[in-house]
């Protein structure tokens, strides 16, 4: 006999409130990329501010049935394609402090990920789009707060894995410090002409520490 459990879908709501339900069976689960993939094409043509779940509707032809038993708001779609986005990122800054040994790999590594992060939103436009709606609504404000603490978190183990014996809420405050000057930086970068934005990270790259135990006490 089937669990049902396993073809039911499954309706997920985070503590900052964005409610979607997550089919499990093919078709359902093609539907429901179809909407994002959707989504994320108009609100890179209109941005987030003018995008409407209607215009999904026009575009890739799912009855307001569907789409609203999918998502219940557009800030459930743009929180999913937020996610989605800070997952990737959170994945690419593993993988550059994975196999970090010591001080000076370490500030290479978050070199990387500055360059990385910088070139993440210029070859994915959409992603710019996406940032500036979690900064205007409460609900997605919280999103990218915890998408912060999970890269300071990250980081702090690595830190604490270079020099074991440190105070680990001290630690995680410095991460938390770096991780949220970086992402500054970058978001400064992006908003500015091209040129100067490559000179703003350059800047910031130099004054990034070397040695980012010299921020313990």
């Amino acid at each position: 006999m089937t669990d049902k459990k396993t073809t039911q879908p499954k309706v997920e709501q985070a503590a900052l409130g964005i409610q979607r339900l997550v089919p499990t069976q093919k078709r359902s689960r093609e539907r429901y990329e179809l909407i994002l993939a959707t989504a994320a094409g108009i609100i890179a043509e209109k941005g987030s501010e003018s995008f409407k779940m209607s215009d999904i509707v026009e575009r890739a032809g799912v009855p307001h049935g569907s789409l609203y038993q999918y998502f219940a708001d557009k800030v459930a779609i743009i929180g999913t394609l937020a996610e989605r986005s800070n997952l990737e990122g959170r994945a690419c800054v593993e993988a550059e402090l994975a196999n970090v040994s010591n001080q000076k790999e370490l500030h290479s590594a978050l070199l990387r990920i500055t360059d990385g992060y910088y070139q993440m939103f210029v070859n994915e436009p959409l992603m710019k789009d996406i940032w500036h709606a979690t900064q205007s609504d409460r609900k997605l404000q919280k999103l990218d707060s915890d998408d912060m603490n999970a890269l300071a978190r990250i980081l702090a183990n690595v830190i604490q894995r270079l020099k074991p014996g440190c105070d680990a809420h001290q630690v995680l405050v410095s991460s938390s410090l770096i991780m949220h000057l970086i992402a500054a930086a970058v978001r400064h970068a992006i908003s500015i002409e091209p040129d100067d934005g490559e000179m703003t990270l350059d800047a910031f790259k130099r004054i990034l520490p070397k040695n980012i135990s010299s921020l313990l006490i």
